[in-house]
């Protein structure tokens, strides 16, 4: 993290920037509320530090937000595992194209589960799998995926884009150019906040969620200006 990166962070209080007060917080490993773009997906995220999971943290995830539960691997995390885009290696004609309604391509991954999950789906052993994944993402070269992860799994795995934010805007990208100005490993989990309806939560909404739990809420416009400053 660079020297400004810090003092800022550091300095973050009440009446910071929504930027700075997100990368403090992701810093002390609480989570935040990012909403991409309302030209996009037009969602908000709940992005934790996967290093920081815990089973209330994923209950929290299921509960709260209600989306699909997924971690984020920077570029150079998923080489190191050998990780492939799911559309490169699935061997069947659904798999054909991968044109996205927001004009966007996918970053999804495999789906693991750690090896000492026994099924994989509730909140320990899904908090097991992401905390570990959070691990070997700071150490990449101390890990043997294979024998730590099984493929399938019930985490979902997303691979960023290698130039981040100057390549792609997405919640994978946004989450990930946060985790590297907090000064965390490049892993962290995203996900998609609904409404009771099921539909996208409305901005307004998430606000106030944010506020009613005393938790960060950041436009990715935002986050974008304040990393390109």
């Amino acid at each position: 993290m660079t020297s400004r990166t810090t003092e800022r962070a550091a300095d973050a209080g009440d009446t910071a920037e929504p930027a700075d007060r997100a990368i403090a917080a992701f810093a002390r490993g609480d989570p935040v509320l990012v909403h991409d773009a309302a030209d996009r997906e037009g969602e908000t995220d709940l992005i934790y530090p996967a290093s920081a999971i815990t089973s209330d943290a994923v209950a929290r995830l299921r509960n709260d937000a209600g989306g699909l539960v997924c971690v984020a691997l920077s570029d150079t995390v998923a080489s190191a595992f050998d990780l492939p885009f799911a559309r490169e290696i699935v061997d069947h004609p659904a798999a054909d194209g991968d044109e996205l309604a927001y004009g966007d391509r996918s970053s999804f991954s495999l789906t693991v589960n750690h090896r000492d999950t026994y099924t994989g789906i509730t909140d320990d052993d899904r908090a097991l799998t992401i905390a570990a994944l959070g691990r070997a993402a700071a150490a990449p070269d101390d890990t043997d995926f294979a024998a730590t992860f099984r493929v399938p799994g019930h985490v979902h795995l997303l691979r960023g884009a290698p130039g981040l934010l100057a390549e792609r805007r997405g919640h994978t990208e946004l989450a990930l150019a946060l985790a590297a100005a907090a000064d965390c490993p490049p892993a962290a989990v995203v996900c998609e906040m609904l409404d009771d309806a099921g539909g996208a939560l409305a901005p307004a909404d998430a606000e106030a969620y944010a506020k009613e739990h005393d938790l960060v809420y950041v436009e990715g416009a935002a986050l974008v200006d304040w990393l390109a400053d």
